[in-house]
């Protein structure tokens, strides 16, 4: 075992659990006052879920051999209970039990992302179910896809994405932004819209909550990134590198955009353009210099803050942008690989703009339209399932007075207006 590795994967471990809550703050301050409980209680619970999933054959399915050997799913029972990870392997720079857990956080983090779609109108018993059920029939199966490696020997084979095709995604912007993105927009597609949308839609309640938020992403996105090197080392470095520069051009360019079509610089553009940058630089994070890392970042500001318009000219509700900022800032990464990468960083392959042709390009555009059609498709029947059986939607009464009370019996904010508490002391 490699200590300084080990160590280094604890710390980055600690830094994506971080991003839980960095969720649940950016999510529950962009809703209304009366929503935020359920908006962070929706990204803490189905985090939760997906943990205990993760034990009983989460772990196996995304990284366990691979059951047709096509690339397609692991072996879901291989890994039961992960008892077997608890015995030290001699082959291993890493215990393979730390392994489990930094990737538990991915699929945790994926998973609350989704919640921003459904924000304010969604029965929670029912994003439970539904949470629950994506882990299991889409975040597991592309997981595997894009992160599960074949052994060297060949005694394990992994996903085709990452092995077949050879396509580059360092630390998840397919398998975890374009996926969450694209199933936010079908779940929001089933859902239906707000009450009163888009004229009614509820303003953030609280600014300072979403830049916490975004502050706290910012952090533990360095785990996230600089984390999948699994070691600490060059790669680790340079992926630090291009994650923080990325982000800073990011923030700037969405303000920029602000400012040259609305007139003025605000908060939220500033925390969602971070947001957008760091979703697209990781999956280049790994494959570009400095200098790629400032293009990629700049132009996710850009262009992500055009594309959280295209709800309101295609009619769907994505209440908190999750389209906007993670399936087109996730999209854009992943492709802009195929034009800036050099071989000089980590991943050692060039796109275009370094010599490599267009034979990058198209690798990397194949590998997000499979997630793309897969993650759309199975979203969306899994929530139109439930949609026919369980329901989706709160009450109207309940959607209009604020989901909080009617879902959980409490209120973030109490003043002498609000129905008493079920369980409140006078």
């Amino acid at each position: 075992m490699d200590s300084g590795n080990t160590a280094w994967l604890l710390a980055s471990s600690a830094l994506v659990c971080l991003m839980i809550p960095g969720i649940a703050f950016f999510y529950g301050g962009m809703v209304g006052s009366r929503r935020i409980l359920n908006m962070m209680l929706m990204c803490f619970g189905g985090a939760s879920l997906v943990a205990v999933l993760w034990v009983l054959y989460g772990y196996s399915a995304s990284f366990g051999n691979s059951v047709t050997g096509a690339g397609l799913l692991g072996n879901p029972a291989e890994f039961f209970g992960l008892s077997d990870l608890l015995v030290e392997d001699p082959d291993s720079s890493l215990p393979l039990a730390l392994f489990a857990a930094f990737q538990l956080m991915f699929a945790c983090v994926t998973t609350a992302l989704v919640a921003g779609a459904a924000a304010g109108r969604m029965k929670f018993g029912a994003w439970m179910l539904f949470a629950g059920l994506w882990a299991s029939l889409v975040y597991f199966p592309v997981a595997h896809w894009v992160f599960a490696f074949s052994s060297e020997d060949g005694s394990v084979t992994g996903g085709w994405i990452a092995n077949q095709l050879g396509a580059i995604d360092f630390a998840g912007g397919t398998a975890v932004h374009l996926n969450a993105g694209v199933a936010a927009l079908a779940l929001a597609l089933v859902l239906g819209r707000s009450k009163g949308w888009p004229n009614a839609h509820g303003k953030p309640h609280s600014r300072p909550l979403v830049l916490l938020g975004a502050g706290l992403l910012w952090v533990g996105w360095y785990g996230f990134n600089a984390g999948s090197a699994l070691s600490a080392g060059h790669s680790a470095a340079v992926v630090f590198l291009n994650t923080a520069v990325a982000a800073a051009a990011g923030l700037l360019g969405w303000m920029l955009m602000d400012r040259l079509r609305l007139g003025t610089s605000s908060s939220l553009g500033a925390a969602s353009g971070l947001i957008s940058a760091l979703v697209a630089i990781t999956p280049a994070c790994g494959a570009v210099s400095p200098l790629g890392a400032l293009a990629i970042g700049l132009l996710a500001g850009l262009v992500c803050s055009l594309a959280i318009e295209w709800k309101f000219r295609l009619g769907y509700d994505d209440s908190l942008d999750v389209v906007g900022v993670h399936a087109v800032g996730g999209l854009l990464g992943t492709l802009l690989i195929g034009l800036f990468a050099t071989d000089a960083a980590p991943n050692g392959v060039s796109g275009l703009f370094y010599g490599g042709g267009f034979g990058l390009l198209g690798i990397q555009a194949l590998a997000a339209a499979a997630v793309l059609v897969y993650s759309f498709v199975v979203t969306w029947v899994i929530a139109k399932v439930l949609a026919l059986t369980i329901g989706l939607r709160i009450p109207e009464e309940s959607e209009l007075q604020g989901i909080d009370i009617a879902a959980h019996a409490e209120s973030a904010y109490l003043n002498d207006e609000d129905p008493v508490e079920l369980g409140a002391r006078p």
